[in-house]
């Protein structure tokens, strides 16, 4: 009986282990990220719109047509869709590259999306 405590407190530490090291390179990958944006800020990149870039690039081409569709029908129906015809206004409809992140719902967050979310939370409050 003390075999198979033995075995299972050495795996029960073997995975603990592993788990603590995917967590440090985790935070490693996330300060390597936090560094990459904050060189694009200094060429002049606006970071809020390159994090969309980065996850609209996630995303397939129909399901970012499909974003973009409903986030133009909301919006019509909302009475915010730019008008084609006003003079000065460009003639395409806001696409999901130019709708904020609440706007686009959470139905299309994904978990790769909290990750990128809670880093640009983390990057917010140490920048204060």
């Amino acid at each position: 009986m003390e075999a198979s405590t033995g075995i299972a407190q050495g795996q029960l530490r073997s995975i603990v282990e592993r788990i603590e090291r995917l967590e440090e390179e985790k935070a490693t990958i996330t300060e390597d990220i936090k560094e990459v944006y904050a060189e694009a800020k200094a060429n002049g990149f606006d970071t809020k719109i390159l994090r969309k870039v980065v996850r609209l690039r996630k995303v397939d081409r129909a399901e970012r047509e499909e974003e973009e569709a409903l986030i133009d029908l909301y919006l019509h129906a909302l009475g915010m869709a730019i008008d084609p015809t006003a003079a000065g206004s460009t003639p395409s409809a806001p696409s999901a590259e130019t709708a904020s992140d609440a706007d686009a719902g959470p139905e299309m967050d994904t978990e790769a999306d909290a990750d990128t979310d809670a880093e640009a939370d983390t990057e917010r409050q140490t920048a204060t």
